[in-house]
């Protein structure tokens, strides 16, 4: 095994991919949505902005029958609402955005909440396996012994890049790689990157720039941090 296929080997992931429209939906209870939420428990709404203003249904995430991080091994759906005034840097649950996650013991059903003023276009989401998903170059998750690894590789001519021989796979993604436009942050102290969810054009849906919104979960305390990542 030559060098640069050794730290592929150690870097490498597997990640989910989530892909707009293209297929006829079902609205069923496993079924995963950009910008339409229907699946709540009996006592829940969408929820309201620091403003008392209704958020707007951003993704329904159904991760049944998916291979699943670790850290949300036990979680069967996930539903995002966001704030017209959308954090611009890290940012807590609940701060002008709303994540719930279920586990696969909570009773959750269907109901049918609209937001009347949302400009996103709602499309079913179609899953797609991502066999090797890696780093981006610029504070992704390589760590600083890998870097000077890569960096004397480029140098002494054996590769010349080293994204032209690995791959981040940007838009809507469960696990592998966050996929920073900007040099990569650190979501704090026991906090793990699980999904993002891109800027999609066929949902209009456009985060500031082009941008992509990050999750991370803390691993002992289970709290959800986000962040919002643009050119």
């Amino acid at each position: 095994m030559n060098e640069i296929e050794n730290i592929k080997r150690q870097i490498v992931r597997k990640a989910t991919e989530f892909i707009s429209g293209g297929f006829k939906s079902t609205n069923s209870n496993s079924e995963s949505w950009i910008g339409k939420v229907y699946l709540y428990k009996d006592d829940e709404e969408i929820p309201k902005d620091s403003n008392g203003v209704l958020m707007i249904p951003l993704i329904q995430l159904n991760l049944e029958n998916l291979e699943l991080p670790r850290i949300i091994s036990d979680t069967k759906v996930i539903t995002v609402f966001i704030s017209e005034e959308l954090p611009m840097d890290l940012a807590e649950n609940g701060q002008n955005w709303f994540l719930r996650e279920y586990k696969k013991s909570d009773n959750i059903k269907i109901k049918e909440l609209i937001h009347p003023e949302t400009i996103i276009k709602s499309f079913p989401l179609k899953t797609q396996d991502v066999e090797e998903d890696y780093p981006v170059w610029d504070g992704g998750g390589l760590t600083s012994e890998l870097e000077e690894k890569i960096v004397e590789l480029e140098e002494s001519g054996i590769i010349e890049d080293y994204h032209d021989v690995t791959e981040n796979h940007y838009g809507h993604k469960l696990g592998g790689y966050p996929s920073f436009c900007q040099p990569g942050i650190d979501f704090g102290e026991d906090f793990e990157f699980v999904f993002q969810i891109a800027s999609d054009d066929e949902a209009n849906l456009n985060f500031v720039d082009s941008g992509t919104l990050f999750f991370a979960k803390n691993r002992k305390t289970g709290e959800w941090r986000y962040y919002c990542d643009f050119y």
